[in-house]
């Protein structure tokens, strides 16, 4: 079984409710509720169709596993979403998208997995729409939800979940991702560190 049905799997049952406190998060940073949201390494499509839910964007839904895209396209199906939803099989690093078309672009948690971040933060600016904004990170929510999740993940794996994690996301920390945006040209951006975790929130100049 490719990764992309058991990745699906533990996040409709083990970090769903996370999707929805994160997208309205996302709502209320950004005040953007039309136009066209772009969701990098969707997955399942779970953070894009909770944000859908609540604003009358449309959206494009970008991983490179074509398997999370299928997963993507049926679950559009399930939810009556399917004139809003838009699938892309590619990279963050090569976005095939023309310059400023998107308003608002948002992933959680493929941030970790970028190889060439500089690149990537450098594509996105590109896409952005004058005033468009990235909100992008990973994060549980806040602390309560975290703390389920890590419980289950520990019961799911066997050990101790919260250490494991602490190996992909070492060094992803404010002052890193500073340098980075700064490599990139970035200069409008906010990095949220809290409770609700790590994120990046970039405004188009």
């Amino acid at each position: 079984m490719n990764k992309a049905y058991e990745f699906d799997e533990i996040a409709q049952n083990v970090f769903f409710p996370i999707y929805p406190l994160i997208a309205q998060q996302i709502k209320t940073e950004t005040q953007i509720v039309d136009g066209v949201c772009m969701d990098i390494g969707c997955g399942g499509g779970h953070l894009g169709f909770a944000l859908m839910n609540i604003t009358d964007l449309d959206f494009i839904f970008l991983d490179n596993n074509k398997y999370a895209l299928d997963i993507t396209k049926q679950r559009s199906k399930a939810l009556k979403v399917e004139t809003r939803t838009n699938i892309l099989l590619g990279n963050v690093e090569n976005i095939e998208l023309e310059n400023e078309s998107i308003d608002l672009i948002v992933s959680r948690g493929s941030l970790w997995f970028w190889e060439d971040k500089i690149g990537s933060f450098k594509e996105i600016y590109r896409v952005l729409t004058k005033d468009g904004i990235a909100y992008i990170g990973g994060g549980f929510g806040n602390e309560k939800l975290k703390k389920e999740i890590y419980e289950k993940m520990s019961e799911l794996n066997g050990e101790d979940w919260g250490s494991r994690r602490k190996k992909f996301t070492q060094g992803n920390d404010t002052e890193f991702y500073t340098k980075v945006l700064k490599e990139a040209g970035i200069k409008k951006y906010r990095i949220k560190d809290d409770e609700e975790g790590l994120w990046i929130i970039i405004k188009k100049e």
